[in-house]
């Protein structure tokens, strides 16, 4: 059987989709399975164009990091992609049984796809990073986009007693009252208003947001001695900050990170069983949109549309 495939063969062009020759199974671990869906999510993108930084900048190669598919025995799961492996999207591809977890009859394969990886990063950073603890506060910087959305429902989820979001871009940061949380612009004055007392920050941003915020929190804190805990997930703002070191020595903070490497694969998926579940009864709030995946060269480069995330679908779905 052919498999088609969304094929990158420069880091300078959107994926192709065209015939590939996918790899057979090796050893007893590996197994082929039809593809049903797969997420178009910041951090496949990124893989594609070779700047991620788990990247080994081999071509030809096929994008993605998880997805739903179907077993040769007929059942349905989600899988986590393995960076030695060929990557999920494409009609058929081959993964490691060990990163997929089988689904419940009737679940929404696309609603899955769509919001396991924006969930996961928040989900395992509250449970594994730094578990968060019922009634703790927390900040979510980057609120206003796919992910930091995610994360004050997470947040909420798991105990948190106030979530404030913090985002640049006002019609979507006036969306997010009605997901629980106390919506704030960027700049530090906001900031050290409505969010010097938290617990924990997730930051989705760093750069020159993350490094303001972080004196802002800390200068305006009534106690600088209680724990302050900083989650660095994401860098839509920049891959670095310049932090003065009396950040670090005048106030009790802890600055970590959350990402393949911090956290072991192992405990990625065993958090993965108690995330579909809040997915599939509607816990998450997700909003997706389904698009062929032999569409996948023009829908690469399409704006993205807020608050909605692209799957890419095949005919077996």
């Amino acid at each position: 059987m052919e498999t088609l495939a969304a094929v990158v063969r420069s880091f300078d062009h959107p994926p192709r989709y065209e015939a590939f020759d996918l790899p057979s199974p090796c050893g007893d671990d590996e197994v082929l399975l039809d593809v049903l869906a797969v997420g178009l999510h910041p951090r496949v993108r990124t893989g594609a164009s070779g700047k991620h930084y788990t990247s080994t900048g081999k071509l030809p190669m096929v994008p993605g990091v998880d997805g739903v598919g179907r077993l040769p025995d007929g059942k349905l799961v989600y899988f986590v992609a393995d960076d030695e492996l060929t990557g999920p999207m494409a009609t058929r591809t081959v993964i490691d049984a060990r990163r997929c977890l089988p689904l419940p009859d009737g679940v929404d394969v696309v609603k899955v796809a769509a919001a396991m990886n924006p969930a996961m990063s928040s989900w395992v950073a509250l449970r594994r990073r730094v578990p968060i603890k019922p009634g703790q506060s927390v900040l979510v910087l980057g609120a206003t986009g796919n992910a930091g959305r995610m994360a004050i429902q997470v947040a909420k989820r798991l105990g948190a007693g106030r979530v404030v979001g913090a985002g640049r871009d006002e019609r979507r940061l006036a969306l997010l009252p009605g997901l629980g949380a106390t919506a704030v612009g960027l700049d530090d004055s906001s900031l050290a208003t409505e969010a010097a007392e938290v617990d924990l920050v997730i930051d989705y941003l760093w750069g020159k947001p993350a490094a303001s915020a972080i004196m802002a929190l800390l200068t305006a804190r009534s106690d600088r001695s209680r724990e302050l805990n900083w989650i660095q997930i994401g860098s839509m703002a920049g891959p670095t900050i310049e932090l003065p070191s009396v950040g670090l020595r005048s106030a009790n903070f802890r600055l970590q990170g959350n990402g393949q490497g911090a956290v072991s694969t192992r405990a990625y998926l065993e958090e993965l069983p108690s995330l579909v579940d809040e997915i599939n009864r509607g816990g998450l709030e997700v909003t997706a949109r389904a698009v062929p995946l032999a569409d996948v060269e023009s829908v690469w480069t399409a704006p993205d549309e807020p608050g909605v995330r692209t799957v890419l679908v095949t005919e077996a779905a």
